[in-house]
Protein backbone atom coordinates (compact mmCIF):
# COMPACT_ATOMS: atom_id res chain seq x y z
CA UNK A 1 0.00 0.00 0.00
CA UNK A 2 1.06 3.64 -1.27
CA UNK A 3 2.04 5.86 2.26
CA UNK A 4 -0.57 7.84 3.14
CA UNK A 5 -0.04 12.02 2.19
CA UNK A 6 0.03 14.46 5.18
CA UNK A 7 -3.87 14.52 6.29
CA UNK A 8 -4.95 18.87 6.74
CA UNK A 9 -8.11 19.74 8.15
CA UNK A 10 -9.41 22.77 7.16
CA UNK A 11 -12.21 25.07 8.50
CA UNK A 12 -13.69 27.26 5.89
CA UNK A 13 -16.81 28.91 4.45
CA UNK A 14 -17.92 27.35 0.40
CA UNK A 15 -17.16 29.62 -2.42
CA UNK A 16 -19.33 28.60 -4.78
CA UNK A 17 -17.41 30.12 -7.70
CA UNK A 18 -14.29 28.08 -6.76
CA UNK A 19 -12.26 30.68 -6.22
CA UNK A 20 -11.44 31.15 -2.77
CA UNK A 21 -12.91 29.73 0.67
CA UNK A 22 -12.86 25.50 0.97
CA UNK A 23 -12.32 25.06 -2.40
CA UNK A 24 -9.05 27.12 -2.67
CA UNK A 25 -8.12 25.23 0.33
CA UNK A 26 -8.86 22.09 -1.02
CA UNK A 27 -7.05 22.27 -4.57
CA UNK A 28 -4.00 24.14 -2.91
CA UNK A 29 -2.97 21.17 -0.39
CA UNK A 30 -4.48 18.22 -3.19
CA UNK A 31 -2.17 20.03 -5.35
CA UNK A 32 0.47 20.05 -2.81
CA UNK A 33 0.30 16.50 -2.37
CA UNK A 34 -2.21 16.76 1.11
CA UNK A 35 -5.06 14.51 1.26
CA UNK A 36 -7.86 17.34 2.47
CA UNK A 37 -10.22 17.17 5.56
CA UNK A 38 -12.63 20.01 5.61
CA UNK A 39 -15.11 21.18 8.34
CA UNK A 40 -17.72 23.60 6.80
CA UNK A 41 -17.88 26.78 8.74
CA UNK A 42 -20.86 28.62 6.76
CA UNK A 43 -22.31 28.54 2.84
CA UNK A 44 -21.74 31.72 0.82
CA UNK A 45 -23.40 33.04 -2.21
CA UNK A 46 -20.75 34.78 -4.36
CA UNK A 47 -19.41 34.93 -7.35
CA UNK A 48 -15.61 36.38 -9.03
CA UNK A 49 -17.11 40.18 -8.17
CA UNK A 50 -17.76 39.57 -4.31
CA UNK A 51 -19.77 38.13 -1.89
CA UNK A 52 -23.81 38.50 -1.64
CA UNK A 53 -24.83 36.72 1.27
CA UNK A 54 -23.69 34.77 3.86
CA UNK A 55 -25.15 31.65 5.80
CA UNK A 56 -23.01 30.66 9.34
CA UNK A 57 -23.79 27.23 10.61
CA UNK A 58 -24.58 26.17 14.14
CA UNK A 59 -21.16 26.01 16.01
CA UNK A 60 -21.77 22.51 17.36
CA UNK A 61 -22.52 21.59 13.85
CA UNK A 62 -18.87 22.50 13.10
CA UNK A 63 -16.89 20.92 15.97
CA UNK A 64 -18.56 18.09 15.15
CA UNK A 65 -17.98 17.89 11.36
CA UNK A 66 -14.36 18.26 12.96
CA UNK A 67 -14.27 15.45 15.74
CA UNK A 68 -15.74 13.03 13.43
CA UNK A 69 -13.05 13.10 11.41
CA UNK A 70 -11.07 13.91 13.76
CA UNK A 71 -11.47 10.84 15.66
CA UNK A 72 -10.62 8.56 12.34
CA UNK A 73 -7.69 10.20 10.85
CA UNK A 74 -4.24 11.47 12.15
CA UNK A 75 -4.22 15.05 11.31
CA UNK A 76 -0.88 16.93 10.31
CA UNK A 77 -1.95 20.38 10.69
CA UNK A 78 -5.05 22.71 11.16
CA UNK A 79 -6.10 25.98 8.29
CA UNK A 80 -8.52 28.32 9.14
CA UNK A 81 -9.99 30.66 7.04
CA UNK A 82 -13.75 32.38 7.19
CA UNK A 83 -15.22 31.12 10.15
CA UNK A 84 -18.42 32.76 9.97
CA UNK A 85 -19.58 33.35 13.84
CA UNK A 86 -18.50 33.92 17.40
CA UNK A 87 -20.25 30.61 17.95
CA UNK A 88 -18.50 28.71 15.81
CA UNK A 89 -15.01 30.60 16.65
CA UNK A 90 -15.30 29.41 20.37
CA UNK A 91 -16.90 25.67 18.94
CA UNK A 92 -13.24 25.33 16.54
CA UNK A 93 -11.07 26.80 19.40
CA UNK A 94 -12.37 24.33 21.93
CA UNK A 95 -11.54 21.35 19.02
CA UNK A 96 -8.09 22.56 18.60
CA UNK A 97 -7.31 23.10 21.92
CA UNK A 98 -7.55 18.90 22.10
CA UNK A 99 -4.74 19.08 19.91
CA UNK A 100 -2.06 21.38 20.92
CA UNK A 101 0.77 19.87 19.23
CA UNK A 102 -0.94 20.24 15.75
CA UNK A 103 0.48 23.23 13.81
CA UNK A 104 -2.75 25.83 13.50
CA UNK A 105 -2.67 28.10 10.07
CA UNK A 106 -4.61 31.04 10.68
CA UNK A 107 -6.11 32.82 7.57
CA UNK A 108 -8.04 35.81 9.51
CA UNK A 109 -10.22 36.61 6.54
CA UNK A 110 -12.51 40.17 7.56
CA UNK A 111 -13.69 41.31 4.24
CA UNK A 112 -13.89 40.01 0.58
CA UNK A 113 -11.52 40.89 -2.08
CA UNK A 114 -14.20 43.60 -2.80
CA UNK A 115 -14.65 44.93 0.90
CA UNK A 116 -17.72 42.91 1.56
CA UNK A 117 -17.56 42.58 5.39
CA UNK A 118 -17.07 39.24 6.99
CA UNK A 119 -16.31 39.65 10.08
CA UNK A 120 -18.33 41.77 13.08
CA UNK A 121 -16.46 43.47 16.12
CA UNK A 122 -17.39 40.70 18.52
CA UNK A 123 -15.67 37.67 16.10
CA UNK A 124 -12.67 39.82 16.17
CA UNK A 125 -12.50 39.83 20.13
CA UNK A 126 -13.26 36.39 19.87
CA UNK A 127 -10.44 35.59 17.46
CA UNK A 128 -8.63 37.93 19.58
CA UNK A 129 -9.25 35.77 23.27
CA UNK A 130 -9.64 32.74 21.53
CA UNK A 131 -7.96 31.44 18.53
CA UNK A 132 -4.88 33.69 18.23
CA UNK A 133 -3.36 32.15 21.82
CA UNK A 134 -3.21 28.99 20.18
CA UNK A 135 -2.21 29.97 16.24
CA UNK A 136 1.44 28.85 15.51
CA UNK A 137 1.15 31.22 12.35
CA UNK A 138 -2.00 33.47 10.67
CA UNK A 139 -1.43 35.31 7.52
CA UNK A 140 -2.88 38.77 7.44
CA UNK A 141 -2.79 40.98 5.09
CA UNK A 142 -1.81 44.62 5.92
CA UNK A 143 -5.42 45.66 6.30
CA UNK A 144 -6.21 42.78 8.66
CA UNK A 145 -3.22 43.30 10.66
CA UNK A 146 -4.11 46.66 11.65
CA UNK A 147 -7.81 45.91 12.37
CA UNK A 148 -6.77 42.97 14.43
CA UNK A 149 -4.10 44.96 16.54
CA UNK A 150 -5.65 48.30 17.05
CA UNK A 151 -8.04 48.44 19.71
CA UNK A 152 -11.01 51.46 20.62
CA UNK A 153 -8.04 52.16 23.56
CA UNK A 154 -4.98 52.83 21.68
CA UNK A 155 -3.78 55.83 21.60
CA UNK A 156 -1.12 55.20 18.42
CA UNK A 157 -4.43 54.57 15.33
CA UNK A 158 -2.04 53.94 12.86
CA UNK A 159 0.92 52.05 14.05
CA UNK A 160 3.86 50.37 11.64
CA UNK A 161 3.04 46.53 10.58
CA UNK A 162 5.89 45.62 12.64
CA UNK A 163 4.23 46.95 15.23
CA UNK A 164 1.04 44.98 14.69
CA UNK A 165 3.19 42.03 14.25
CA UNK A 166 4.56 42.63 17.79
CA UNK A 167 1.31 42.86 19.28
CA UNK A 168 -0.15 39.65 17.45
CA UNK A 169 2.80 38.02 18.79
CA UNK A 170 2.32 39.16 22.07
CA UNK A 171 -1.82 38.06 21.72
CA UNK A 172 -0.77 34.44 21.23
CA UNK A 173 0.41 33.86 17.95
CA UNK A 174 4.04 31.97 17.82
CA UNK A 175 4.46 33.43 14.20
CA UNK A 176 2.94 36.70 11.99
CA UNK A 177 2.83 36.49 8.15
CA UNK A 178 1.41 40.49 7.11
CA UNK A 179 1.50 40.33 3.21
CA UNK A 180 1.62 43.55 1.31
CA UNK A 181 -0.76 43.42 -1.09
CA UNK A 182 -2.48 46.01 -0.31
CA UNK A 183 0.10 48.43 0.35
CA UNK A 184 1.47 50.93 -2.12
CA UNK A 185 4.79 49.96 -3.28
CA UNK A 186 6.40 48.89 -6.63
CA UNK A 187 6.26 45.39 -5.18
CA UNK A 188 4.58 43.25 -2.85
CA UNK A 189 6.85 42.88 0.59
CA UNK A 190 5.73 40.15 2.53
CA UNK A 191 7.25 39.64 5.85
CA UNK A 192 7.23 37.12 8.29
CA UNK A 193 7.73 38.09 12.19
CA UNK A 194 8.84 35.96 15.50
CA UNK A 195 9.01 36.60 19.12
CA UNK A 196 12.56 38.32 18.33
CA UNK A 197 10.60 40.00 15.46
CA UNK A 198 11.70 40.15 11.71
CA UNK A 199 12.51 36.58 10.11
CA UNK A 200 12.43 37.19 6.72
CA UNK A 201 11.54 39.28 4.19
CA UNK A 202 10.43 38.47 0.91
CA UNK A 203 9.74 41.06 -2.37
CA UNK A 204 7.22 39.61 -5.42
CA UNK A 205 6.25 41.57 -8.92
CA UNK A 206 3.11 43.09 -8.64
CA UNK A 207 1.08 41.41 -10.92
CA UNK A 208 -1.38 42.99 -12.93
CA UNK A 209 -5.42 42.21 -12.04
CA UNK A 210 -6.85 41.27 -8.83
CA UNK A 211 -7.51 37.87 -7.96
CA UNK A 212 -10.46 35.99 -5.55
CA UNK A 213 -8.66 33.16 -3.38
CA UNK A 214 -4.83 34.72 -3.15
CA UNK A 215 -4.67 34.48 0.54
CA UNK A 216 -6.68 31.34 0.88
CA UNK A 217 -3.98 29.96 -1.74
CA UNK A 218 -1.04 31.16 0.49
CA UNK A 219 -2.44 30.20 3.64
CA UNK A 220 -3.28 26.70 2.24
CA UNK A 221 0.32 26.04 0.73
CA UNK A 222 1.70 26.96 3.75
CA UNK A 223 -0.15 24.54 5.95
CA UNK A 224 0.90 21.58 3.25
CA UNK A 225 4.08 22.53 3.62
CA UNK A 226 3.93 22.45 6.79
CA UNK A 227 2.30 19.11 7.29
CA UNK A 228 5.05 18.21 4.78
CA UNK A 229 7.32 18.82 7.71
CA UNK A 230 9.04 21.93 7.09
CA UNK A 231 9.78 24.33 9.92
CA UNK A 232 7.78 27.79 9.53
CA UNK A 233 10.57 30.18 7.93
CA UNK A 234 10.80 27.74 4.77
CA UNK A 235 6.82 26.68 4.49
CA UNK A 236 6.89 30.32 3.88
CA UNK A 237 9.14 30.58 1.58
CA UNK A 238 7.88 27.58 -0.45
CA UNK A 239 4.14 28.44 -0.15
CA UNK A 240 5.20 31.95 -1.36
CA UNK A 241 6.89 30.38 -4.63
CA UNK A 242 4.08 28.65 -5.40
CA UNK A 243 1.67 31.06 -5.13
CA UNK A 244 3.40 33.39 -6.76
CA UNK A 245 3.07 30.86 -9.99
CA UNK A 246 -0.82 30.25 -9.62
CA UNK A 247 -0.72 33.97 -9.70
CA UNK A 248 0.94 34.17 -12.69
CA UNK A 249 -0.95 31.77 -14.55
CA UNK A 250 -4.30 32.95 -12.78
CA UNK A 251 -7.23 33.32 -15.41
CA UNK A 252 -10.51 35.37 -15.60
CA UNK A 253 -13.64 33.22 -16.00
CA UNK A 254 -16.26 35.02 -15.24
CA UNK A 255 -16.85 39.04 -14.77
CA UNK A 256 -14.59 39.56 -11.82
CA UNK A 257 -11.36 38.67 -10.06
CA UNK A 258 -8.65 36.47 -11.76
CA UNK A 259 -8.69 32.87 -9.95
CA UNK A 260 -5.72 31.81 -9.11
CA UNK A 261 -3.96 28.40 -11.10
CA UNK A 262 -3.13 26.07 -8.33
CA UNK A 263 -2.74 23.29 -10.39
CA UNK A 264 -0.66 25.61 -13.49
CA UNK A 265 2.07 22.40 -13.06
CA UNK A 266 -0.34 19.77 -14.70
CA UNK A 267 -1.20 22.23 -17.36
CA UNK A 268 2.58 23.02 -17.83
CA UNK A 269 2.72 19.34 -18.02
CA UNK A 270 0.44 18.94 -20.74
CA UNK A 271 1.55 21.89 -22.70
CA UNK A 272 5.61 20.61 -22.71
CA UNK A 273 3.85 17.05 -23.96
Amino acid sequence: MPNTPPIVLSFGATDPSGGAGLQADLLTLASMGCHSLSAVTAITIQDTLGVDDMLALDGEWVADQARSVLEDMPVAAFKLGLLGSVEAIAAIAEVVADYPDVPLILDPVLTSGRGDELASDDMIDALRGMLIPQTTLMTPNSLEARRLAINESDDDEDPSLAECARRLVEMGSEYVLITGTHENTPQVINSLYGPQGEIRNDSWQRLPGNFHGSGCTLAAAITASVAHGLDIAEAVQEAQEYTWQTLAAAFRPGMGQFIPDRLFWAREEEEND
